[in-house]
């Protein structure tokens, strides 16, 4: 009987582990609001580069809504959230501030499609799913 109770527990404590790691049903909301308050000003409410902020940057912000058709029609996740978050090598021309420090917290197990769940801020998966989903 100790061997079967013992099992139990420890399901109910991966099945826990698993809860604790699965992004919350306000990650969509919570992408909008930081996308309108992070984004906006220079991508544009559509995400297509035309904010308020955007007249004379340059280069100018990119049109957000063309990042899958300007990738072969693959949307790059990993490249996406690691701009957003800050680490952009080779690319220090580029006025996009860094957002990791913002997006920080509670993080989430998450396959940008290496076959590697990582654990990544949520905020930061949510904004890049944000994204993902504005493609045309």
């Amino acid at each position: 009987m100790k061997t079967i109770y013992g099992a139990g527990l420890s399901g109910l404590a991966l099945a826990t582990f698993i809860a604790a790691c699965a992004p919350q049903g306000t990650g969509r909301e919570q992408a909008r609001n930081d996308f309108n308050t992070l984004c906006v000003d220079c991508h544009g409410e559509r995400g297509r580069g035309d904010g308020p902020a955007a007249v004379g940057m340059v280069p100018p912000p990119v049109d957000l809504t063309r990042v899958a058709a300007n990738n072969g029609g693959e949307f790059p996740r990993l490249r996406v959230m690691s701009h957003i978050y800050g680490f952009t090598p080779g690319r220090s021309e580029t006025p996009m501030p860094q957002f990791g420090d913002v997006l920080d917290g509670r993080t989430v197990l998450y396959d940008a499609g290496d076959g590697i769940p990582t654990p990544t801020p949520a905020r930061l998966v949510a904004l890049m799913e944000y994204v993902e989903a504005m493609q045309r």
